[in-house]
């Protein structure tokens, strides 16, 4: 029994984001690290084309089975059916061996006809949805949930929904930054395939992820970070000599980007002292290698519940940043496995949570500093109905224009990015300063 590495590694993150609620971003970087360049190409598309365009192939197997399978048969199928319907490269022979093998490797030898039967039915009969209405045939073609499609009607009207899930299936460029390690930036800023954002100092946009771009991030010699999250970072001013908190800092994009930001405006009323934390110990454990990887250890890492309080001094920093957990619908495009995992009653949930953190941190902030809150979120429950229920309790906070481009910014004085806008990922910020 034969499969190719690129496949096997695929199915195997596959049905861990199935069983295990397991992200692609992290499964991604552990099973391709020993595959080849090919291999891990044909991986990365299987992985996060199926995660794409999962409903749509879910319909299929519907249509050509009509039985209920366990997740390894079902993504047996996936895989199959994906690279006979959108890899035209590939011969429809050996994608459905390589199912049928998988099937046989998962021990589900039972099912081998039956991949193979649905696979054959695949490349010869057409295909029939019998769609209900509008919003089922979006979320079909583009793999959404229809209760989250219904939701986004109504916060941003019926087109700019469609653009957003349109928009959301495509492949991102890779943006990303040079660390303070890095000493041939030059050189490298010449690149035909690289070039400056137009709307972030210090961010860079490449056709996607070569070769070239992995063997640098794995030297720690750039970091792969989107565009709108360099810009939340970028929104964070300080002053030399002040004293900065990133919340909920884990994995450290933001925090570090910050901290090397703040090594170049030192003078001689001294460094900015950096605190940074976060609530598990693995998630402040991979902050602080994070920081010391891109050279800025000098950050003093702390492990805290934000829901709870905070182990400082009241009005103890001049800038805090609370870039809050949410519900990430913001990087679906990045991340497209989150828009299976979400309910509709996560974001209160969420907004709870996200108003307790940024309650808790606002008494840190001193008289005349600012609160950074941000998400990657584009609910507005996430968002502005989190500033301003803060707002409505905290007389002494005011909202002040975030330090973004003027595009950027809401009439209620906000600033937000969308995909299908900006082709960059979904993020929010407000800006507070104590009186």
């Amino acid at each position: 029994m034969k499969i190719s590495p690129a496949r096997t590694a695929a199915f195997d993150v596959l049905l861990r984001i199935e069983t295990e609620k397991a992200f692609s971003s992290h499964l991604l970087a552990a099973y391709e690290e020993n595959l080849s360049t090919r291999d891990r190409s044909l991986c990365h598309e299987l992985t996060l084309g199926i995660l794409r365009r999962q409903i749509y192939l879910d319909r299929l197997i519907d249509q050509f089975s009509g039985k209920r399978l366990d997740a390894a048969v079902r993504i047996a199928l996936r895989l199959g059916l994906y690279q006979i319907y959108f890899l035209d490269k590939i011969p429809h022979h050996s994608a459905i061996n390589e199912s049928v093998n998988l099937a046989q490797r998962a021990k589900k030898t039972s099912a081998k006809g039956l991949v193979n039967a649905v696979l054959r039915r695949a490349t010869r009969e057409p295909v029939k949805f019998d769609l209900a209405d509008e919003i089922e045939q979006v979320s079909v073609e583009t793999s959404h949930p229809a209760w989250l499609l219904e939701k986004w009607v109504g916060e941003f009207g019926w087109e700019e929904m469609a653009r957003l899930a349109v928009a959301n299936n495509r492949i991102p460029e890779t943006a990303f930054r040079f660390t303070r390690n890095f000493q041939h930036r030059d050189r490298w800023e010449r690149e035909e395939n690289i070039r400056a954002s137009e709307y972030v100092d210090g961010c860079f946009i490449a056709d996607g992820p070569s070769d070239q771009l992995r063997k640098a991030a794995a030297a720690g010699d750039i970091y792969f970070q989107d565009e709108a999250s360099q810009m939340v970072a970028a929104a964070v001013q300080l002053r030399s000599g002040s004293r900065f908190l990133d919340v909920c800092a884990s994995p450290g994009s933001k925090t570090t980007q910050i901290a090397e930001c703040g090594l170049r405006i030192a003078d001689s009323s001294g460094p900015t002292q950096f605190f940074a934390g976060d609530l598990h110990w693995n998630r402040v454990e991979f902050l602080r290698e994070n920081c010391l990887r891109q050279g800025v250890g000098f950050v003093n890492i702390v492990q805290y519940d934000a829901e709870r309080s905070l182990p400082f001094a009241d009005e103890a920093f001049d800038s805090v940043l609370v870039d809050a957990p949410c519900s990430g619908t913001g990087t679906i495009r990045h991340n497209p496995e989150i828009r299976y995992f979400l309910k509709p009653d996560d974001f209160a949930e969420l907004q709870d949570k996200q108003l307790r953190i940024l309650k808790n941190a606002s008494k840190l902030v001193t008289s005349g500093g600012t609160l950074v809150y941000s998400t990657c979120s584009l609910e507005r429950e996430e968002n502005e109905a989190v500033c301003e229920a803060f707002l409505r309790d905290n007389a002494d906070f005011r909202l002040v224009k975030p330090n973004v481009p003027e595009r950027f910014l809401t009439e209620l004085g906000f600033a937000r990015t969308f995909p299908q806008r900006d082709d960059m990922d979904g993020f929010f910020v407000a800006k507070f300063t104590r009186e």
